[in-house]
């Protein structure tokens, strides 16, 4: 499918659902996409395209950690950090997500994908379980944060 043609074909998908978003510009992929309302919780929601890997869908939302959770995390030196971070990524690999601790808008946020990688199935269904999936992603992790930091 050509790059072209899989953001389209997204589009497409969102406007029959009746999804509003926007696209953003973004050097790292060939196209990405925020949805501003999404899954059962109303979530922001990316989906994107890396371009070092065209064909692959990603689908993701960031939690953002709470001002208090921000000021721990900066204080931690770097053992404690890397620490948090594979307690994080352990946590959600245990719940499926693909996870990263990102720096954005000066906030530290948690951010948890699913890729889809099989061509041939990336469809509306495929597309929309997946955005189900890390609207419930996003809740649990969000839920694991509050309970261990």
């Amino acid at each position: 499918m050509s790059q072209s043609r899989m953001r389209d074909n997204v589009e497409r998908w969102l406007i029959h659902e009746g999804l509003s978003f926007e696209e953003v510009k973004s050097k790292e992929n060939l196209f990405q996409i925020l949805i501003k309302h999404a899954g059962q919780s109303g979530i922001p929601i990316e989906v994107f395209e890396p371009s070092a890997q065209p064909g692959i869908i990603v689908i993701g939302a960031k939690v953002v950690m709470k001002n208090n959770q921000i000021a721990r995390y900066l204080g931690f030196n770097e053992d404690e950090k890397e620490q948090f971070e594979k307690k994080v990524s352990d946590y959600c690999y245990s719940i499926q997500a693909i996870s990263k601790i990102i720096t954005e808008d000066g906030k530290q946020k948690v951010g948890v994908y699913v890729v889809l990688d099989d061509k041939e199935n990336i469809n509306q269904q495929t597309v929309f379980d997946a955005m189900d999936k890390v609207s419930e992603m996003y809740d649990k992790t969000s839920r694991f944060l509050m309970k261990t930091f």
